[in-house]
């Protein structure tokens, strides 16, 4: 099943983890070994397998190391884009802030009829 932005959270850990699950067993690990190459507990890897629980990213990264996944994370979360225009303007300084948002004022009376 191909993972898209329709797809609830738990309906993309459960698919995450049975892949994970195939990788590991393509690579002839055990649960218990995984857990051990990633110095992680027995138990996280059975949960993250099952879908279980959203566990934290380090011990996730931990398990895509030794599954040898750590290129493909490059792949899902790639960097933006950046364009020739966008380039000149910030004269070769990276982008540190988030731009404000243009809110109308708050002191703003709305117009009414007759009065």
């Amino acid at each position: 099943m191909k993972i898209d932005r329709y797809l609830t959270d738990e309906a993309v850990l459960q698919i995450i983890g049975q892949r994970l699950a195939a990788i590991r067993l393509s690579m002839n690990l055990t649960q218990g070994e995984l857990a051990e190459r990633a110095g992680v507990g027995l138990r996280t890897i059975q949960r993250m397998e099952m879908g279980q629980a959203a566990t934290q990213l380090s011990l996730f990264l931990r398990v895509c190391r030794v599954l040898e996944l750590m290129d493909r994370l490059d792949v899902m979360i790639s960097e933006p884009p950046v364009s020739p225009m966008e380039m000149l303007r910030r004269k070769g300084r990276t982008r540190r802030r988030a731009s404000a948002k243009n809110e109308p004022p708050t002191d703003h009376v709305p117009w009414t009829w007759g009065t």
